[in-house]
């Protein structure tokens, strides 16, 4: 592929968007947004001792991500680590039978699925 990196950047912005402005939006509100959360996840079988540490992780880890996916810095890693933050969120989505929240962490994984297999496929080859 002649064009990997433009092709790549815009094949990953969309998907770096979304992490990064779900970070953005709760980072400046990190308490409301983990009371919001230990409230939704009250019919939980997730202990609250493990919920409240992870309502304050995620929209730092959401942000981590997306910037790293944004400016293209270690993207194979960086896909991994949505994909296992993708997991989490069905996890517990699960567990409160959110299933529509189920549905866009779906395409969020499916997303970050193809943009791995695209950079698997056609990452260029480093010169010898």
């Amino acid at each position: 592929m002649k064009d990997f990196k433009t092709t790549y950047f815009f094949l990953r912005l969309p998907i770096a968007i979304s992490l990064l402005g779900h970070g953005l939006v709760r980072l400046p509100k990190l308490a409301i947004f983990s009371n919001w959360m230990l409230t939704t996840m009250e019919k939980s079988a997730i202990p609250s001792f493990l919920i409240v540490p992870f309502s304050y992780l995620l929209p730092i880890a959401e942000f981590l991500i997306g910037l790293a996916l944004l400016i293209g810095f270690q993207t194979k890693y960086a896909i991994y680590s949505g994909l296992v933050l993708m997991s989490l969120l069905i996890l517990g989505s699960a567990s409160i039978e959110n299933w529509s929240a189920i549905e866009a962490q779906l395409l969020h994984s499916v997303y970050l699925g193809g943009l791995l297999w695209f950079y698997e496929k056609y990452k260029p080859v480093p010169n010898h």
